[in-house]
């Protein structure tokens, strides 16, 4: 592998965003308040400290509750067109703010700039995606058994919907959710991730500015900072009808009973242990490139990162001994430089998780064939660059079993047809993302039909990672069940409701019940 050390200033950007060097970390829009404690964002890129923060307190939730079940009264009301056009808006500052915007989520979470540049127009894409949306919201008309009656379904706007998102995408999942729930007519209230606070108080001083700008009450969008302890005051809170969360499987079930426990409605984003299966038809190139980039992409700290490379028997060696020599053109260094493919974990607790993973596979008997390890030196003070690794392992290990964030990649074999390969990539508790890397059209087909992937997301002849935004993101199992994005993932943020009109001068019950006064 190749080793590279640049350093990249992020001041302008910061000062563009409104960043300062202590941040208040609640707000219902333009109001900005708290008096928590402190605490530092570290990027992992040099371990500095970027900013402060001031976290979340009881009193500080109870206000932003109010504002935000005030806001929604109001906001409800606004057509869902008009709605759109504030979207639509938001949309535009993200576009003028893109490359500052993306700099901060590649230097507070270490992605690549590229892929911090992504994440952004990936909130850009889904305002798009949310105003076409805004004119659609459409339900369904069905015929009533009785003479003289008309039966439709209608959508309402649930209240507020909170949102709790993870390190991995700082940005995007927060505007997937928002971007649909505000063209519903909900309200949010944000809590991102303790580990990239900086990017929620960026992206809310944006979209204050947009509700600022048009007359709109404060509320609409909300944040708030802390740890897990700040989370659970919206998961117990009656009065966010809707948890949206994304993070670790652990997490995810923490969240889930105590949403239901109150009868709530939860949508979660879960873990992930994607596999690409390659089968004999495949083409190696293809498969090198998808199988690369969804193990080293964002570090290996995607949902969606390839885990497991699944290989039929007579293309083990040539695809593994490809696979291999694209790993030593890797460039692992500072993620702003736009040469590096690589950049670091997010903390030194992924580090260990990391080292973890191949002390454990080796110990059940794996066989590591591209060694990893932690960077020193120059460039790499911040002790969160590793070197993205392959274990050829068995997939009945337990460290195979578990979502290590991190790029461990394990390869292993399988026999026989492609249904001996879907046994194994099916055999393991998450079901998020899945890909088969093959030019057999019956092969493709099966690992689409109901006895072929288990996963919500399955592809053909592309990697696991990544996703377009018309399409809803979701996955099955222990991932949780949830749809985030596209297709019709906006019904999970609103009320639904049937509708029956007698225009009639008589009242007839159904299935024809005689009730005779």
């Amino acid at each position: 592998m190749q080793v590279t050390t640049t350093s990249f200033g992020i001041e302008e950007a910061l000062e563009q965003l409104g960043i300062k060097e202590v941040n208040k970390g609640t707000s219902t829009g333009k109001n900005w308040f708290s008096e928590g404690e402190e605490f530092s964002s570290y990027s992992p890129v040099d371990g500095q400290v970027i900013a402060k923060v001031t976290t979340t307190s009881k009193e500080d939730y109870e206000k932003v509750m109010e504002s935000a079940t005030s806001a929604f009264k109001e906001w409800r009301m606004k057509p869902a067109p008009l709605r759109g056009e504030i979207v639509r808006q938001f949309g535009d500052e993200l576009r003028r703010l893109k490359e500052p915007l993306g700099k901060l989520v590649s230097y507070e979470m270490g992605k690549s700039y590229q892929e911090g540049l992504g994440e952004v127009q990936e909130m850009i894409d889904i305002c798009d995606f949310a105003v076409g949306l805004s004119r659609q919201l459409h339900g369904l008309t069905m015929h009533s058994e009785r003479p003289g009656h008309r039966m439709y379904e209608q959508y309402h706007p649930l209240g507020v919907v909170g949102i709790i998102s993870a390190f991995n995408f700082p940005v995007a999942v927060w505007a997937w959710n928002t971007a649909l729930a505000w063209i519903c007519g909900d309200v949010c209230v944000w809590k991102p991730s303790e580990k990239t606070p900086l990017c929620g108080i960026a992206c809310q001083k944006i979209a204050a500015k947009i509700m600022a700008d048009n007359n709109l009450p404060e509320g609409i969008s909300c944040l708030i900072n802390g740890d897990y302890k700040v989370g659970e005051m919206m998961t117990n809170d009656k009065r966010v009808p809707l948890i949206s969360a994304t993070g670790s499987i652990r997490m995810g079930k923490i969240v889930a009973q105590a949403v239901a426990g109150r009868l709530g409605k939860s949508l979660l984003e879960l873990g992930g242990n994607n596999a690409i299966i390659v089968t004999p038809d495949a083409d190696i190139k293809m498969t090198v490139i998808g199988a690369v980039f969804g193990a080293v992409g964002t570090a290996g700290q995607r949902c969606t990162s390839t885990r497991r490379l699944i290989i039929h028997e007579s293309m083990y060696d040539k695809v593994k001994d490809a696979v291999v020599d694209a790993y030593k053109q890797l460039r692992i260094g500072n993620p702003l430089d736009e040469n590096n493919h690589v950049g670091p974990v997010i903390d030194k607790d992924a580090v260990k998780n990391y080292q973890h993973a191949l002390k454990k596979v080796v110990e059940e008997g794996g066989n590591i064939i591209v060694e990893g390890g932690v960077l020193e030196g120059e460039g790499f003070e911040s002790g969160c660059y590793v070197k993205p690794a392959i274990a050829e392992a068995k997939n009945s290990f337990e460290i195979v079993q578990h979502e290590t964030f991190a790029p461990v990649l394990y390869m292993m074999k399988y026999s026989g047809g492609v249904e001996n390969a879907l046994e194994l990539q099916n055999g393991v508790v998450q079901g998020l993302s899945s890909a088969i890397m093959t030019n057999n059209l019956r092969e493709a087909e099966h690992f689409l039909s109901q006895a072929g992937s288990d996963c919500g997301i399955a592809n053909v002849n592309i990697g696991t990672s990544g996703a377009e935004i018309g399409g809803a993101f979701g996955g099955e199992k222990e991932t949780g069940g949830g749809r985030e994005s596209g297709s019709d993932a906006w019904k999970i943020y609103m009320r639904r409701q049937t509708n029956t009109i007698n225009y009639t001068t008589e009242l007839p019950l159904a299935q024809g019940i005689k009730f005779d006064l």
